[in-house]
């Protein structure tokens, strides 16, 4: 089995920057071919896709964040990364990573962004 440890969540004013960070134990030697995800979920909405980061490294945005997000991936350390800066109040949600290959899915236990006036 893979566990996914998320960290780098918090409270910060509008205009600020965090670095979320997710890293996998387990079954080390499938992970780089895997594509990773980050997610948000804010209360009474939807889950959402923000970002995502194939096995060959190809990246992917939603709209809302685009030009403000930047995903990446370290293999060596089995660790995907979101960096998000120019942060606004909408932006406040629970991230979630994910990691999967088509046939496992593995998520992360959440980590909460707050984003303040």
């Amino acid at each position: 089995q893979v566990q996914l440890v998320e960290s780098g969540g918090g409270l910060v004013q509008a205009g600020g920057s965090l670095r979320l960070s997710c890293a996998a134990s387990g079954r080390s030697w499938s992970i780089s071919a895997m594509g990773w995800g980050w997610y948000r979920q804010a209360p009474g909405k939807q889950r959402e896709l923000v970002a995502s980061i194939s096995s060959g490294a190809i990246t992917n945005y939603a709209d809302s964040v685009k030009g403000r997000f930047t995903i990446s991936r370290d293999n060596s350390k089995n660790t995907v990364y979101l960096q998000m800066i120019s942060l606004k109040p909408e932006d406040t949600a629970e991230y979630y990573c994910n990691l999967g290959n088509g046939r496992w899915n593995y998520w992360g236990q959440g980590t909460q962004v707050t984003v303040s006036e």
